[in-house]
């Protein structure tokens, strides 16, 4: 099987090849820390790290990286909103983000260098596109010549000519600064300090970096001057991605990044995710109201590159269907011990044929939703399984066949990131009562009814019922039980 990727950069799906033999140097780019993180936030950061799980489970040493932009306009004015300082908001939200992404199960990067602790390495690249013609003073700012980079454009197809005024600058803030550009579409690498805003010394003056050029810094001082994977957001592509290529390769002769990958915006009821629209939905707001596996699930069944369609309803569904994955995941905790995989003897592992359809489906592109539909196979499989067995007292399959489908279960959610807690095998959601302790009172019930005291039984039985667990009585005087 061949791990075969969409690179935008070239526009079409690419055997994936590293650079140096089993590893891979990743680069994602991170949060503007000014605010809460919202659903595409959550969708960025958790389909790449699942990329990086996913690449790590087909034996490749990963080292990923993400950083944090804490100099940043944004942040600024919410700090003149707040009357505090940028480092107070950045140190906020950057505590936010981890929280929340805690909750989503979203593995820690091995680093996120932030822009203000790269303020030696952003000086010494300016410095550098300074020395080899690329880049040009003026007034203490210092912009980029895009018209000195003949490959610009190259990565989101745009042509110099066709661009509109201000795609220069980051989105949403206005370029002020047109007078001092020797070509409208010349962007900031550093920019003159301003009064009441944090400034560092520097060859041009008092100042602080430009957006675009802290990550090509960051990029090159983490991971080297050429990296396999460089990650982001698809609003990302134009314009920071396409200066971060201009930027890096100008200053090193070398590609930045062999492969660029990017994925889907959020869409709520249709339209665009936005403030203005007042359809912004924050992590914290979502996780009120679901399950932080539901979500999950929802963010991954479609693939990474389309549009993502926020509805009440699709979360509802996404809700359905993890539990159904969960009573799956479940199976061995709730039956292994009937079925003798705690006292067997073989040394079962995952289905070769079953991990073989799961690489197939997420080699093509992370398409991790073909991933889940083998999950949800198996999972319905064992599910079926375990009332078979709670009404029959045996299964159809055998022991091996179900531990093999319920270990190759466990180890895809591990690589996708689902989290279960084995103690829900013998909990109730709502009354919390474990196997032991309805036992008990099915015997207790048992006891009632040889008594005759069918008051009482009916009683148990009822309370039983209210708490979700259904009673079968067989001939012979035996009742079993299930949880409905």
């Amino acid at each position: 099987m061949t791990l075969n990727v969409y690179n935008t950069l070239t526009r079409s799906k690419e055997k994936f090849q590293t650079i140096e033999k089993n590893k891979v140097r990743m680069y994602c780019c991170g949060i503007t820390v000014y605010d809460y993180c919202h659903l595409g936030h959550a969708r960025t950061c958790l389909v790449w790290d699942v990329v990086r799980s996913y690449l790590q489970y087909c034996g490749y040493e990963v080292q990923y990286i993400q950083n944090f932009t804490d100099i940043d306009d944004k942040i600024l004015n919410r700090a003149r909103q707040e009357g505090t300082s940028m480092e107070v908001v950045s140190e906020k939200y950057i505590a936010a983000y981890f929280e929340d992404m805690e909750r989503l199960g979203v593995g820690q990067a091995d680093a996120y260098p932030r822009a203000t602790h790269t303020l030696d390495g952003i000086k010494r690249l300016v410095s550098e596109l300074e020395q080899k013609g690329f880049a040009y003073p003026a007034q203490g700012d210092v912009y980029y010549s895009v018209q000195k980079f003949p490959e610009y454009g190259k990565l989101s197809g745009r042509k110099l000519e066709d661009l509109q005024a201000g795609a220069s600058g980051r989105v949403g803030v206005e370029d002020t600064e047109a007078s001092k550009k020797q070509y409208p579409f010349d962007f900031a690498l550093w920019k003159a300090a301003k009064e009441g805003e944090p400034a560092w010394e520097s060859p041009w003056g008092n100042g602080r970096p430009g957006w675009h050029i802290e990550c090509s810094a960051m990029v090159r001082e983490r991971l080297g001057e050429t990296i396999d994977i460089h990650v982001g957001g698809g609003d990302l592509t134009f314009p920071h991605h396409e200066n971060e290529i201009a930027q890096s390769e100008a200053a090193t002769g070398k590609t930045l990044a062999n492969y660029w990958l990017h994925n889907g915006m959020i869409i709520v009821e249709g339209k665009k995710m936005s403030k203005s629209l007042g359809n912004f939905i924050t992590i914290r707001e979502l996780l009120e109201k679901f399950e932080p596996m539901a979500v999950r699930l929802f963010i991954l069944q479609t693939q990474y590159r389309k549009p993502l369609d926020f509805t009440e309803e699709a979360l509802a569904t996404a809700t359905n269907s993890w539990e159904t994955l969960k009573e799956g995941l479940l199976f061995g905790y709730r039956y292994g011990d009937k079925l003798g995989f705690a006292n067997s003897s073989n040394t079962s592992s995952p289905s070769e044929e079953l991990v073989s359809r799961f690489k197939a489906a997420v080699d093509d592109d992370f398409n991790f939703a073909g991933g889940l539909a083998v999950m949800f196979e198996i999972a319905k499989n064992l599910s079926k399984e375990g009332h078979i067995l709670v009404h029959e007292g045996t299964t159809k399959s055998t022991q091996e066949e179900l531990e093999t489908q319920w270990l190759t279960l466990i180890e895809f959610a591990e690589v996708l990131g689902f989290e279960i807690q084995p103690e829900e095998a013998s909990k109730n959601d709502e009354g919390g009562l474990s196997d032991d302790e309805i036992d008990i009172l099915v015997q207790q019930r048992n006891e009632a009814r040889n008594n005759k005291n069918y008051a009482e039984s009916d009683r148990l039985r009822d309370e039983l019922q209210a708490l979700g667990i259904t009673l079968i009585d067989k001939p012979g005087g035996v009742t079993i039980w299930n949880r409905s």
